[in-house]
């Protein structure tokens, strides 16, 4: 080999080499990685420090406050091994000027940095794309930096700041430098129980104000299901701008909710609905009708089968909604296009229906804060004989004044020509959503046999029959079969008898023959009777969970089974009662004899739809209780 080309391969070598232990972990990384390791037993990347600075700007030729992020963190592997992906959305109110990970050399990482649109089975169409690199961690205590600047062309889309991440942080700041001809404010929520240091320092030569929030070792998110809105849970800054002055021009931003109504306003202007299109069809859908609620619920539940509910955000359309004919013609629309579309079609056939605006549970905000921020739904209401009715076109097969857990006792933002009406959706209890199972069975050698019914009303019927109309009709008949059977092997029914399927006004009924299997143990003089064949929440436990578990709304689930028992056979014991009530749930189990009858009766109430942290324990010791009384048998002995 050529003494050149030798002497190049050894010193590309030793190149290799000398930028590898200039990106390894030192000695004292490693520790540190074990030491933040032990505190965060269950991550495996940290960010040591994360600073975010914020400036805004003025575009002249739009009258837009810009806003300018810059964000750079130092990211550590504290596992053996790791890989993460790293990523910011963006879209086109904002734009991305720079994306970069480095090593800690300051040498740009050689790792492919995407950028495409975003892709999630909620979303049909959307303008959002976002950055993406996925990270390599080949050591512990191995480190990247990471730098991205980010451009929002309207500070009405820039609303909060949050300092937890889906990493925990080890050093947090955020900077944010107002300058005196804009007025913002920072409102500070959740910030009670966390040791956040605020500072502010006035700039005279610049003309502006710093404020400085530092925090540290801040845990990630919680990534736990059933767990209420993040706005809820973390603290975080809210960023109000109300207004600006800048070289003489004046304008107002969202400095009361009337900015915020009016601007949403601005964008419903801006619709051009051509309602003739929707004429014939309501014309049909009303012709029949007897009564105004009627045609009410003819147009709302026509809206509810037929309008296929997408999300849809690209720009200002994740805020003004489509024409109406649009949403007609497509038979698609998003939340928004799905209101109004209800509301054109109720104002042909004669009535009051006005667009409305709403945060749902998820968020925790009101209309008291002027911010695009509190709201991400719109429905429909229709003012009819002094009362309002809110129709939300996206829940299928809900009743005409059953109103979904989710929007329940949230405000609302009614159009009401240059005003607007904050009003706030009822709050229904669990009876309403009333759930029952009755049986009536015998002991036939090891089975037992008879009868069911089932009943449904208020959101679990709502639920049943979403779920059930999703299948494809050749597979419903499999499909309530299979749950009618609670999918135990043991279990089986046949001959049901439902209710109307699509009847979303009527309580739905449910009858059927049933037999379960492995029930009953005889020996000598005596049958073990193995009494639970239905589990119900058996399944439903707390482990080392850190928020509050919602459930899909407010649950009344009453169960009453009846076995009669054999000829010359008598009870010779019955399990205890079981009593277990407090805040949130509700579990009364007895056991009774009429008769040659057993009476087993089951009563779940989850009053408030959720089960707090504080709760849970108390639901593990109420569960624990109620799988020993399920995997209990009764004793039959001959009399």
């Amino acid at each position: 080999m050529h003494f050149k080309t030798i002497l190049f391969l050894f010193l590309l070598g030793n190149l290799s080499v000398w930028s590898q232990k200039n990106i390894d972990p030192t000695p004292s990384d490693i520790e540190l990685a074990k030491t933040i390791r032990g505190k965060y037993s269950k991550q495996d990347v940290a960010i040591l420090e994360s600073t975010e600075i914020i400036n805004f700007g003025f575009n002249k030729s739009t009258s837009n406050v810009t806003v300018d992020l810059a964000v750079n963190e130092i990211l550590m592997n504290i596992n053996h091994r790791a890989d993460i992906y790293k990523y910011e959305f963006y879209d086109s109110s904002s734009k991305i000027e720079t994306f970069l990970l480095k090593y800690r050399n300051e040498k740009t990482a050689s790792l492919p940095i995407r950028d495409e649109f975003y892709k999630d089975k909620d979303l049909f169409y959307n303008d959002a794309r976002v950055k993406h690199v996925q990270i390599d961690f080949p050591v512990q205590g191995y480190t990247y930096n990471y730098a991205m600047n980010k451009k929002f062309e309207d500070v009405k889309y820039f609303t909060s700041l949050h300092f937890n991440d889906e990493f925990p942080v080890i050093d947090k700041k955020i900077e944010i430098i107002v300058p005196d001809w804009l007025e913002v404010e920072l409102k500070e929520m959740n910030f009670n129980g966390h040791t956040i240091i605020k500072s502010q320092t006035k700039d005279a030569k610049n003309k502006s104000t710093r404020y400085l929030y530092h925090y540290k070792d801040i845990p990630a998110v919680f990534n736990e299901e059933s767990s209420p809105g993040r706005s809820y849970l973390y603290p975080h800054i809210l960023v109000l701008a109300k207004s600006y002055d800048y070289n003489g021009k004046k304008g107002t931003l969202f400095n009361t909710t009337a900015d915020l109504y009016r601007w949403y306003k601005s964008l419903v202007d801006q619709m051009k609905d051509d309602t003739e299109q929707l004429k014939s069809k309501v014309n049909e859908l009303t012709a029949k009708a007897t009564s105004d609620e009627e045609k009410i619920k003819n147009i709302y539940y026509w809206v509810q089968d037929n309008i296929r509910y997408i999300a849809f955000e690209d720009g200002i359309a994740g805020f003004k909604p489509d024409d109406s004919h649009q949403v007609f013609t497509k038979r698609y629309g998003d939340c928004k296009g799905m209101a109004n579309l209800t509301k054109q079609m109720l104002k042909i056939a004669g009535f009051d229906a006005r667009l409305t605006w709403i945060g749902t549970k998820h968020i925790a905000y009101n209309y008291s804060i002027p911010s695009l921020i509190v709201d991400n739904h719109m429905i429909c209401t229709v003012f009819q004989n002094g009362k309002k009715i809110y129709l939300d076109g996206t829940e299928k097969f809900s009743s005409l004044g059953n109103y979904a857990e989710r929007i329940q006792n949230k405000e609302v933002m009614i159009e009401n020509g240059n005003e607007f009406i904050i009003d706030k959706i009822p709050t229904s209890s669990a009876e309403s959503n009333k759930e029952t199972f009755r049986a009536k069975l015998v002991i036939e050698k090891d089975k037992l046999i008879g009868t069911c019914n089932r009943t449904y009303s208020g959101e679990s019927r709502s639920q049943f029959l979403n779920i059930y109309n999703s299948f494809e009709s050749d597979k419903k008949a499999e499909a309530l079969q299979y749950y009618l059977a609670k999918s135990d092997k043991n279990n089986k029914v046949k001959d049901i008898k439902p209710s109307d399927l699509k009847n979303r006004d009527a309580k739905l009924v449910i009858d059927y023959a049933f037999e379960s299997s492995n029930r009953i143990s005889e020996f000598d003089n005596e049958i073990y009777l193995n009494f639970e064949f239905m589990n119900e929440y058996k399944s439903f436990t707390f482990k080392e969970r850190e928020t509050d578990y919602e459930l899909d709304y407010k649950t009344l689930y009453d169960s009453e089974i009846i076995i009669t028992l054999p000829d010359g056979y008598k009870v010779d014991n019955l399990p205890e009662n079981l009593s277990e009530k407090n805040e949130d749930f509700d579990i009364q189990i007895t056991f009774s004899l009429k008769g040659k009858d057993l009476v087993y009766r089951k009563v779940f109430t989850f009053k408030n739809a959720i089960i707090r942290k504080s709760q849970q324990e108390l639901w593990n010791a109420a569960h624990k209780k109620l799988t020993e009384l399920y995997n209990s048998s009764i004793t039959l002995s001959k009399s």
